[in-house]
């Protein structure tokens, strides 16, 4: 049977005329002397490359191309397929969906592997084809990578790897280093380790005497166990060598990316370096290309909040405003306000930096600085685009500032960031950028502030009572009846208590009053008075409703807001 399969390979190869008759028959000689397959045969008589086979395999026979270079596998899906038949057939499972497995092939066409791989793993498998050479790296590479860190740290810990000192450090030496198997392995480790625990970002940083690894996960950082001190050169150059980036240079900042494939999912590594008396510091923030395109619905938005905003994101123009710190979700709100307004009959731009998600039906540009492409002249080239809706990562300077009110008042609906702590600064905030007061009372249509919080882990959710003072601070000490939770930590949320995030938010949609009041240089804090009289619901008082509804802790809500400077009276 598997002559037969191997026999029509050849033919069809013929037919195709990628090899000659002669060339075939020779090289059916030349299998059965060595009892190769006849791919790398073919390939080592060199009739044919073997990027040329992969390709012809994937165009003609309809079976899938993998680049394992792109891929981090997951050591649970490494341990589906013993090593011994890895090797044996050269093959490698890359990713699981449901019941089907998808396994890496240097022979996809070897039907006795695939039934071999179906029985062992129970699984329907899906034949690809990849390198050999690449299949044989990787398994190299990731059988073991279920190891301990300390196992992989141990395996890194021969004579060679002592001699290398921060300071005293041969660039060629820990080139050859850095691409060693087992800093690669090391650093897969830590990649997906970080990916598995649903971090936003690693952060590697060298201390006098130690290698510091911390992940951020729902917006904090915790420390995991780090690599010895020895191996940072190797490690901060393996990193670099991934990002594309100059490992010569370390005494200036460098950006990077790296692109991989993780349980078939696209993910995009943005690495930054930045050089400290200790060595170089580096901080990888990880982006799941499809996670951020969020539906509006699941932002957390209060109901009545939502519905006011995505009345306002329809309207044919206007500025609308996300606005609070840094990483408290404004670009998912931004991306979500896009996949829902987004439209065959629309013409959408977005200028941004980076552009961390693509979306279909959006024309999105990157920033490039340094080849003379910024905020403000991309946005002022996107006017004679002919536009409907423009997206503009962050308004940083007056220039920006300006076109994106000239475009809002010339009929088009500009989205945008501010870094601001709450929704009435915003307007105080362009005014003192120096846009006219009158052009922002005109153009501002909406503004809404948001903070993330962490949600109670469902796993070990219980019901607790809030200290006395905690509630007064709340407002809720008086309320009878209402039952409040936290996490009490368990292996699902690494004894945090907290599992993933939500958002709170405010949204100041300005009246004529406060209209009249930016044009004034009223001060934020009148402004805001003037919001929550008019029915604006503040951070906090969301905070508290999802506090009711046992969405989030008492703690957590404290953590990130702040007192009002102003209550309602009756």
């Amino acid at each position: 049977m598997a002559k037969m399969e191997k026999k029509k390979l050849g033919e069809i190869l013929v037919e195709k005329e990628v090899i000659t008759s002669a060339q075939l028959t020779q090289a059916l000689a030349e299998q059965k002397r060595t009892g190769e397959r006849l791919g790398r045969v073919l390939v080592n008589l060199g009739f044919i490359t073997e990027r040329e086979l992969i390709k012809f395999l994937g165009a003609q026979m309809e079976i899938p191309f993998i680049n394992l270079d792109n891929y981090l596998i997951d050591p649970q899906i490494i341990d589906l397929v013993p090593q011994s038949l890895a090797k044996r057939y050269i093959l490698i499972p890359v990713f699981k969906s449901e019941d089907t497995l998808t396994l890496a092939m240097a022979d996809p066409l070897n039907v006795f592997a695939i039934d071999d791989l179906q029985a062992r793993t129970k699984c329907k498998v899906a034949p690809a084809v990849a390198a050999e050479a690449d299949i044989l790296k990787a398994i190299d590479q990731y059988y073991g990578i279920s190891e301990s860190m300390e196992e992989v740290i141990k395996e890194a810990s021969e004579e060679k790897f002592k001699v290398v000192e921060v300071e005293e450090v041969d660039l060629d030496k820990v080139e050859t280093l850095a691409e060693e198997m087992p800093i690669i392995k090391l650093v897969n480790l830590v990649i997906m380790q970080a990916i598995k625990d649903r971090a936003s970002d690693i952060h590697i940083e060298p201390e006098r005497d130690k290698l510091r690894t911390r992940y951020r996960i729902d917006g904090i950082l915790y420390e995991v166990p780090s690599p010895p001190k020895r191996l940072q050169p190797a490690i901060i150059s393996r990193i670099k060598i991934m990002a594309g980036m100059d490992i010569a240079e370390k005494r200036l900042p460098q950006d990077g990316r790296i692109r991989l494939r993780m349980r078939n999912k696209d993910i995009d590594l943005r690495v930054a370096t930045l050089p400290t008396m200790f060595g170089e510091k580096v901080v990888l923030r990880i982006l799941e290309r499809a996670a951020m395109i969020v539906d509006l619905d699941k932002l957390g938005l209060f109901p009545d909040t939502r519905k006011k905003y995505e009345e306002i994101i329809v309207r044919p123009y206007g500025i609308v405003l996300s606005t609070g710190p840094t990483g408290c979700g404004k670009s998912s709100t931004l991306y979500a306000s896009l996949n829902r307004i987004k439209s065959t009959k629309m013409n959408i731009i977005t200028i941004e930096d980076p552009i961390e998600y693509q979306i279909s039906l959006v024309n999105q540009v990157q920033i490039n600085p340094k080849a003379g492409l910024t905020f403000a002249n991309g946005l002022r080239s996107f006017l004679r685009q002919d536009p409907d809706i423009i997206m503009v990562g962050e308004i940083r300077d007056l220039e920006t500032a300006e076109i994106a009110v000239h475009a809002s008042l010339t009929g088009h609906l500009v989205l945008s960031t501010l870094h601001t702590n709450d929704a009435p600064t915003a307007f105080t905030r362009l005014v003192d950028m120096g846009v006219e007061p009158f052009l922002v009372s005109s153009s501002v249509t909406a503004v809404m502030a948001q903070r993330l919080v962490r949600t109670i882990c469902p796993k070990c959710k219980e019901e607790y009572h809030p200290p006395k003072e905690v509630l007064e601070e709340l407002g809720l000490s008086k309320e009878k009846g209402l039952k409040f939770y936290k996490g009490k930590g368990c292996r699902n949320c690494k004894n945090t208590g907290y599992f993933g995030r939500t958002g709170i938010f405010e949204l100041l949609i300005p009246n004529e009053k406060i209209k009249d009041m930016v044009v004034r240089k009223t001060p934020a804090t009148e402004i805001r008075k003037e919001a929550l009289r008019a029915g604006m619901m503040s951070l906090r008082e969301e905070g508290v409703f999802k506090i009711k509804k046992g969405i989030t802790s008492v703690e957590e809500i404290l953590r990130v807001t702040q007192e009002e400077e102003f209550k309602i009276t009756a």
